[in-house]
Protein backbone atom coordinates (compact mmCIF):
# COMPACT_ATOMS: atom_id res chain seq x y z
CA UNK A 1 0.00 0.00 0.00
CA UNK A 2 1.11 3.67 -0.79
CA UNK A 3 0.52 6.54 1.34
CA UNK A 4 -2.68 8.53 0.27
CA UNK A 5 -3.08 11.38 2.79
CA UNK A 6 -5.94 13.64 3.30
CA UNK A 7 -5.56 16.60 0.31
CA UNK A 8 -7.04 19.50 2.67
CA UNK A 9 -8.38 19.58 6.18
CA UNK A 10 -11.88 19.54 5.42
CA UNK A 11 -11.18 16.49 3.42
CA UNK A 12 -10.14 14.86 6.79
CA UNK A 13 -12.94 16.23 8.83
CA UNK A 14 -15.66 15.24 6.03
CA UNK A 15 -14.42 11.76 6.72
CA UNK A 16 -14.31 11.52 10.42
CA UNK A 17 -18.55 13.35 10.04
CA UNK A 18 -19.00 9.85 7.94
CA UNK A 19 -17.35 7.91 10.30
CA UNK A 20 -17.48 8.72 14.12
CA UNK A 21 -16.76 5.70 15.59
CA UNK A 22 -13.50 6.57 14.49
CA UNK A 23 -13.66 9.46 17.29
CA UNK A 24 -14.27 6.89 20.27
CA UNK A 25 -11.07 7.12 22.87
CA UNK A 26 -11.46 4.40 24.80
CA UNK A 27 -14.01 1.43 25.85
CA UNK A 28 -15.68 3.19 28.96
CA UNK A 29 -16.79 6.90 29.25
CA UNK A 30 -15.70 7.26 25.79
CA UNK A 31 -16.96 4.07 23.54
CA UNK A 32 -20.05 5.68 22.46
CA UNK A 33 -19.67 8.55 20.37
CA UNK A 34 -21.81 10.99 17.85
CA UNK A 35 -21.09 14.04 15.93
CA UNK A 36 -23.57 17.08 16.84
CA UNK A 37 -22.04 19.60 14.78
CA UNK A 38 -19.48 21.08 12.52
CA UNK A 39 -17.42 24.11 11.93
CA UNK A 40 -19.02 26.43 15.07
CA UNK A 41 -17.80 29.57 15.50
CA UNK A 42 -16.66 31.25 18.70
CA UNK A 43 -16.17 34.76 19.97
CA UNK A 44 -12.96 35.09 21.32
CA UNK A 45 -12.06 31.58 20.04
CA UNK A 46 -8.54 32.47 19.53
CA UNK A 47 -6.52 34.45 21.56
CA UNK A 48 -5.75 36.53 18.21
CA UNK A 49 -9.91 36.93 17.77
CA UNK A 50 -12.80 34.60 17.18
CA UNK A 51 -12.58 30.76 16.22
CA UNK A 52 -14.09 27.95 14.68
CA UNK A 53 -14.03 24.54 16.32
CA UNK A 54 -14.04 21.61 13.71
CA UNK A 55 -16.66 19.09 14.98
CA UNK A 56 -18.54 19.27 18.50
CA UNK A 57 -18.99 15.16 19.51
CA UNK A 58 -20.50 13.68 22.33
CA UNK A 59 -19.75 11.01 24.40
CA UNK A 60 -22.10 9.06 26.09
CA UNK A 61 -24.67 10.92 28.12
CA UNK A 62 -21.61 12.81 30.49
CA UNK A 63 -19.21 14.39 28.00
CA UNK A 64 -19.36 16.72 25.59
CA UNK A 65 -16.23 16.63 23.33
CA UNK A 66 -14.32 19.58 20.53
CA UNK A 67 -12.46 18.47 17.73
CA UNK A 68 -9.43 20.18 16.62
CA UNK A 69 -8.32 18.78 13.43
CA UNK A 70 -4.54 19.87 11.89
CA UNK A 71 -3.69 18.11 8.46
CA UNK A 72 -0.13 17.57 8.94
CA UNK A 73 0.96 17.47 12.44
CA UNK A 74 -0.23 17.63 16.31
CA UNK A 75 1.99 19.77 18.27
CA UNK A 76 1.99 21.98 21.05
CA UNK A 77 1.03 24.82 19.02
CA UNK A 78 -2.23 22.32 17.88
CA UNK A 79 -3.05 21.85 21.81
CA UNK A 80 -3.14 25.66 22.66
CA UNK A 81 -5.58 26.33 19.86
CA UNK A 82 -7.77 23.41 21.37
CA UNK A 83 -7.32 24.83 24.91
CA UNK A 84 -8.54 28.18 23.38
CA UNK A 85 -11.65 26.68 22.32
CA UNK A 86 -11.90 24.91 25.57
CA UNK A 87 -11.91 28.25 27.61
CA UNK A 88 -14.73 29.51 25.91
CA UNK A 89 -16.49 26.22 25.64
CA UNK A 90 -19.31 27.47 27.62
CA UNK A 91 -20.57 29.38 24.43
CA UNK A 92 -21.50 26.35 22.77
CA UNK A 93 -24.03 25.61 24.89
CA UNK A 94 -26.33 28.79 24.06
CA UNK A 95 -25.79 28.26 20.37
CA UNK A 96 -27.86 25.45 19.92
CA UNK A 97 -29.46 22.14 21.44
CA UNK A 98 -26.42 19.85 22.06
CA UNK A 99 -27.16 19.43 25.74
CA UNK A 100 -30.63 18.10 26.82
CA UNK A 101 -29.44 16.14 29.78
CA UNK A 102 -30.08 17.27 33.45
CA UNK A 103 -26.81 18.13 35.02
CA UNK A 104 -24.28 19.91 33.04
CA UNK A 105 -21.82 18.23 30.93
CA UNK A 106 -18.31 17.35 31.23
CA UNK A 107 -15.82 18.00 28.53
CA UNK A 108 -12.79 16.22 26.44
CA UNK A 109 -10.50 17.89 24.44
CA UNK A 110 -9.22 15.97 20.74
CA UNK A 111 -6.76 17.14 18.62
CA UNK A 112 -6.59 15.01 15.55
CA UNK A 113 -3.90 14.77 12.62
CA UNK A 114 -1.65 12.73 10.28
CA UNK A 115 1.37 12.23 12.79
CA UNK A 116 2.10 13.54 16.47
CA UNK A 117 5.10 15.30 17.79
CA UNK A 118 7.03 13.45 20.40
CA UNK A 119 6.75 16.33 23.19
CA UNK A 120 3.32 15.83 22.68
CA UNK A 121 2.55 12.46 22.14
CA UNK A 122 4.66 12.16 26.01
CA UNK A 123 2.18 14.78 27.53
CA UNK A 124 -0.91 12.84 26.66
CA UNK A 125 -0.07 9.83 27.28
CA UNK A 126 1.06 10.91 31.18
CA UNK A 127 -2.86 11.52 31.45
CA UNK A 128 -2.55 15.26 30.68
CA UNK A 129 -5.28 17.48 31.36
CA UNK A 130 -6.64 21.55 30.88
CA UNK A 131 -8.09 23.06 34.52
CA UNK A 132 -9.59 19.15 35.18
CA UNK A 133 -10.71 19.02 31.07
CA UNK A 134 -9.16 15.41 29.79
CA UNK A 135 -7.17 15.64 26.59
CA UNK A 136 -6.63 13.20 23.66
CA UNK A 137 -4.89 13.27 20.42
CA UNK A 138 -5.43 10.82 17.30
CA UNK A 139 -3.34 10.08 14.50
CA UNK A 140 -5.01 9.38 11.42
CA UNK A 141 -3.07 7.50 7.89
CA UNK A 142 -4.81 7.30 4.50
CA UNK A 143 -3.29 4.46 2.03
CA UNK A 144 -4.19 3.14 -1.48
CA UNK A 145 -3.70 -0.45 -2.44
CA UNK A 146 -2.50 -1.96 -6.04
CA UNK A 147 -6.53 -2.34 -6.20
CA UNK A 148 -7.29 1.03 -5.42
CA UNK A 149 -8.80 -0.03 -2.05
CA UNK A 150 -8.32 2.61 0.52
CA UNK A 151 -7.40 2.02 4.12
CA UNK A 152 -7.65 4.29 7.27
CA UNK A 153 -5.49 3.37 10.43
CA UNK A 154 -5.41 5.45 13.40
CA UNK A 155 -3.42 5.70 16.71
CA UNK A 156 -4.78 7.23 19.85
CA UNK A 157 -2.94 8.60 22.50
CA UNK A 158 -5.10 8.89 25.98
CA UNK A 159 -4.95 8.25 29.55
CA UNK A 160 -7.90 9.08 31.71
CA UNK A 161 -7.82 8.57 35.38
CA UNK A 162 -10.92 6.61 36.00
CA UNK A 163 -11.69 6.19 39.97
CA UNK A 164 -12.50 3.31 41.94
CA UNK A 165 -16.42 4.71 42.27
CA UNK A 166 -16.39 6.31 38.67
CA UNK A 167 -19.47 4.06 37.37
CA UNK A 168 -17.43 3.59 33.98
CA UNK A 169 -17.47 -0.10 33.68
CA UNK A 170 -19.12 -3.08 35.35
CA UNK A 171 -19.24 -6.51 34.98
CA UNK A 172 -22.38 -8.50 33.66
CA UNK A 173 -22.62 -12.39 33.56
CA UNK A 174 -18.67 -12.35 33.20
CA UNK A 175 -18.25 -9.70 30.69
CA UNK A 176 -17.55 -6.02 31.07
CA UNK A 177 -19.69 -3.42 29.90
CA UNK A 178 -19.59 0.71 30.00
CA UNK A 179 -23.17 2.54 30.82
CA UNK A 180 -25.21 1.64 27.57
CA UNK A 181 -24.04 -1.08 26.59
CA UNK A 182 -24.65 -2.46 30.11
CA UNK A 183 -28.21 -1.38 30.01
CA UNK A 184 -28.91 -3.14 26.92
CA UNK A 185 -27.60 -6.30 27.89
CA UNK A 186 -29.41 -6.60 31.13
CA UNK A 187 -32.85 -5.62 29.36
CA UNK A 188 -31.72 -8.99 26.68
CA UNK A 189 -31.13 -10.79 29.55
CA UNK A 190 -34.45 -10.25 31.73
CA UNK A 191 -36.87 -10.72 28.29
CA UNK A 192 -34.80 -14.05 27.65
CA UNK A 193 -35.63 -15.22 30.74
CA UNK A 194 -39.02 -13.76 30.34
CA UNK A 195 -39.62 -14.70 27.02
CA UNK A 196 -43.31 -14.26 26.86
CA UNK A 197 -43.13 -10.86 28.72
CA UNK A 198 -44.83 -7.54 27.31
CA UNK A 199 -43.57 -4.13 26.01
CA UNK A 200 -45.71 -2.87 28.55
CA UNK A 201 -44.55 -5.60 31.26
CA UNK A 202 -40.82 -4.24 30.52
CA UNK A 203 -41.96 -0.77 30.89
CA UNK A 204 -43.23 -1.99 34.13
CA UNK A 205 -39.99 -3.61 35.21
CA UNK A 206 -37.74 -0.85 33.99
CA UNK A 207 -39.74 2.44 34.34
CA UNK A 208 -38.56 5.38 32.00
CA UNK A 209 -37.85 7.47 35.32
CA UNK A 210 -34.66 5.42 35.95
CA UNK A 211 -33.08 6.74 33.03
CA UNK A 212 -35.06 10.20 32.67
CA UNK A 213 -35.94 12.13 29.72
CA UNK A 214 -35.51 9.22 27.18
CA UNK A 215 -36.83 6.21 29.01
CA UNK A 216 -34.78 2.81 29.36
CA UNK A 217 -36.30 1.85 26.34
CA UNK A 218 -38.89 2.84 23.31
CA UNK A 219 -39.93 0.69 20.59
CA UNK A 220 -37.51 0.71 17.87
CA UNK A 221 -39.55 2.47 15.53
CA UNK A 222 -39.96 5.93 18.04
CA UNK A 223 -36.25 5.67 18.42
CA UNK A 224 -35.22 5.54 14.60
CA UNK A 225 -37.73 8.55 14.19
CA UNK A 226 -36.08 10.32 17.07
CA UNK A 227 -32.79 9.61 14.86
CA UNK A 228 -34.49 10.46 11.43
CA UNK A 229 -36.23 13.97 13.12
CA UNK A 230 -33.04 15.30 14.94
CA UNK A 231 -29.96 13.79 13.88
CA UNK A 232 -28.89 12.16 17.24
CA UNK A 233 -29.27 8.70 18.53
CA UNK A 234 -30.41 8.54 21.69
CA UNK A 235 -31.12 4.29 21.47
CA UNK A 236 -29.47 1.42 20.33
CA UNK A 237 -30.94 0.79 16.49
CA UNK A 238 -28.83 -1.69 14.65
CA UNK A 239 -30.23 -5.08 14.16
CA UNK A 240 -27.79 -6.29 16.48
CA UNK A 241 -28.48 -3.83 18.67
CA UNK A 242 -32.72 -4.09 18.91
CA UNK A 243 -34.31 -6.75 21.33
CA UNK A 244 -37.41 -8.28 20.13
CA UNK A 245 -40.31 -9.37 22.38
CA UNK A 246 -43.38 -11.03 21.38
CA UNK A 247 -45.39 -8.27 20.62
CA UNK A 248 -42.86 -5.48 19.59
CA UNK A 249 -39.07 -4.64 18.75
CA UNK A 250 -37.94 -2.81 21.32
CA UNK A 251 -34.44 -0.18 21.70
CA UNK A 252 -32.74 0.26 24.74
CA UNK A 253 -31.57 4.44 25.61
CA UNK A 254 -27.90 4.67 25.61
CA UNK A 255 -28.20 8.07 27.80
CA UNK A 256 -26.35 7.33 30.72
CA UNK A 257 -24.52 9.17 33.43
CA UNK A 258 -23.48 8.13 37.28
CA UNK A 259 -27.04 9.17 38.58
CA UNK A 260 -29.00 7.57 36.04
CA UNK A 261 -26.80 4.34 35.95
CA UNK A 262 -26.88 4.31 39.99
CA UNK A 263 -30.79 4.05 39.63
CA UNK A 264 -31.17 1.44 37.12
CA UNK A 265 -28.63 -1.20 39.04
CA UNK A 266 -30.63 -0.93 42.11
CA UNK A 267 -33.82 -1.65 40.24
CA UNK A 268 -32.07 -4.50 37.95
CA UNK A 269 -31.08 -6.26 41.40
CA UNK A 270 -34.16 -5.90 42.61
CA UNK A 271 -35.32 -8.00 39.70
CA UNK A 272 -32.81 -11.05 41.05
CA UNK A 273 -29.77 -9.54 38.24
CA UNK A 274 -25.81 -9.33 39.10
CA UNK A 275 -23.99 -6.47 38.27
CA UNK A 276 -20.47 -5.88 39.66
CA UNK A 277 -18.89 -2.36 39.63
CA UNK A 278 -15.28 -2.82 37.78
Amino acid sequence: MKPYPFWKELAMEAYLLENEDILKLDEQNFSEVEVLDAEIALKSGRKSGDGRIDILAKYGGEYLGIVEIKLNEINEFSLIQLEDYLTVRSQILSLGEYWQEGAEPKWVGLLVGSSISAALQDRLSQGYQFNGIPIAGMTIKRFRSEKNEVFVISDTYFNFSYSTKDYSKFIFKGKEYNKGRLVNEVVRAHVERNPDITYSELKRDFPDHLQGSFGVIDLTSNAEDIFQRWGHKRHYIKEEEVIQLQDQTISTCNQWNPENIKSFIQQAEKLGWRIELK
